[in-house]
């Protein structure tokens, strides 16, 4: 495996005491609306996860309701019994704590949040920008990302048997960290290896993980690798967003349509782990563009999410694959929201503990990438809020309605995932659903990997 060899960043967690703050002992053990609130001896009793949620949720609607001594007094009982270099559950627990001080801070409603508003800045998340050969040894390390790799990747190799000249498009929230993989068994194939056109969307937003360098550099990389395995790659970059559902993207592969259908191109569309940056909702009005498909206004919801999935219909493509997180971070509600993120980013802490030692600082990275994903559905809302995971059933609805069917996933597949599984720790596992495979983490949902086709 290869290693690390930056420097580690700073310390993850930079929590402010809360017995600095300005604070009333008598307003701490004042009986509240809800009962039990402890004393400093009887922290102990609130070490389990289910009181920890609890707590998380009292505070949350403590500072939606601007009741600032209520919520004062459990930021300091989360504080005292969730350390940042604690078990799984107390850093998770940190991650949570130190959102809704963010939320606080960011709503301005709560006149006692100042002192931890002025200590905002020490809150930042560090989060790293990752060298291509520190980023691909960190997506490495779990199944998390390599379960959609494996599949996706075996699924391709099936589809495109025969093909002279394919043409992957890569919406991948790990830079193209499959593709060498992909190459290596595009390079070994019987009839000789296609020609291979990888298009990417140049997205802007700062999303963990992320890279140390431009997407160009990435790609002269990938064009240099794939010419040492005797494959020719074509790299090219769309600049295209998420937010308004890769417009300036399908835009342009529809300008190709034309030309790659004549030619016998495979057209493949590698959605992994991106599709949920799309807006599930129209948070403003919807810009207008010389694309048929992104000129109409709506304020209905789903809207950029639907249209993207309609427009990549209509490219005809000879498969997609949607990999990713099977959560539902989309309420409205920020309790609901809550409950939701913690009990599905409990997993990757949890896993944590099975192969990265305590101090590490591929360890700090990881955490960081999860800090940053909790504070931005805890803290932040409207287009801020980026991180709004759906379900997989919500997904094969959306495939449904954009006319895709499903497809399963070989014997071959399965057995190359499983292949890949056996090298990790043992609670991790392999489900299907139908015809969709759903990577597990002691028996709990964590990824999901689709397989579709034009219906």
């Amino acid at each position: 495996m290869m290693q690390f060899t930056e420097t580690p960043p700073p310390p993850l967690h930079q929590i402010t005491s809360f017995s600095n703050l300005p604070m009333n002992n008598n307003q701490i053990h004042r009986t509240r609306p809800w009962p039990g609130f402890p004393t400093s001896k009887a922290l102990g009793s609130f070490g389990d996860a289910n009181c920890m949620e609890q707590l998380l949720v009292h505070c949350a609607n403590a500072i939606e309701s601007n009741d600032a001594t209520l919520a004062q007094q459990i930021l300091w009982v989360l504080n005292n019994i969730a350390p940042p270099d604690g078990d799984s559950n107390q850093r998770l627990t940190c991650g949570f704590l130190r959102a809704l001080i963010a939320r606080a801070a960011n709503s301005g409603t709560c006149k006692m949040f100042t002192a931890m508003a002025n200590a905002h800045a020490n809150l930042a998340i560090n989060t790293h920008k990752f060298s291509v050969i520190e980023l691909a040894s960190f997506v490495d390390l779990t199944p998390w990302h390599r379960f959609g790799f494996a599949a996706a990747n075996a699924a391709i190799l099936e589809v495109v048997e025969g093909y002279s000249v394919i043409h992957i498009v890569d919406l991948s929230l790990t830079h193209c960290m499959q593709i060498p993989t992909l190459i290596d068994a595009l390079a070994n194939r019987p009839e000789g290896p296609p020609l291979v056109k990888l298009t990417v969307a140049g997205a802007t937003e700062d999303v963990p993980p992320m890279l140390d360098l431009s997407y160009e550099e990435l790609g002269s990389k990938l064009v240099n690798f794939a010419r040492s395995r005797n494959v020719m790659l074509e790299f090219r970059v769309i600049p295209s967003t998420s937010s308004d559902g890769f417009s300036s993207l399908i835009d342009q592969l529809r300008v190709q349509h034309l030309v790659y259908a004549e030619s016998g191109e495979a057209l493949i569309v590698n959605c992994h782990m991106m599709l949920h940056y799309i807006p599930e909702e129209t948070l403003s009005a919807i810009h207008s563009t010389n694309s048929s498909s992104y000129s109409v206004e709506s304020s209905s919801p789903s809207y950029h999410r639907t249209m993207f999935l309609k427009a990549l219909r209509t490219l005809n493509p000879t498969i997609v694959i949607l990999v990713d997180e099977d959560a539902d971070f989309t309420s409205n509600n920020l309790v609901c929201r809550l409950r939701s993120a913690f009990n599905y980013l409990w997993i990757p802490y949890d896993t944590m503990d099975t192969f990265l030692p305590r101090g590490s600082k591929q360890r700090q990275w990881y955490e960081a990438d999860i800090c940053w994903k909790v504070e931005n559905v805890i803290a932040h809302e409207g287009p801020q809020r980026v991180e709004r995971l759906e379900p997989k059933g919500r997904w094969v609805q959306r495939m449904r309605n954009a006319n895709f069917r499903s497809i399963m996933f070989s014997e071959d597949t399965v057995s190359e995932v499983k292949h890949m599984l056996d090298e990790h720790a043992a609670g991790w596992g392999l489900k299907k659903e139908e015809e969709d495979l759903v990577l597990t983490w002691k028996g709990h949902n964590v990824v999901f990997a689709t397989a579709w086709v034009p219906a």
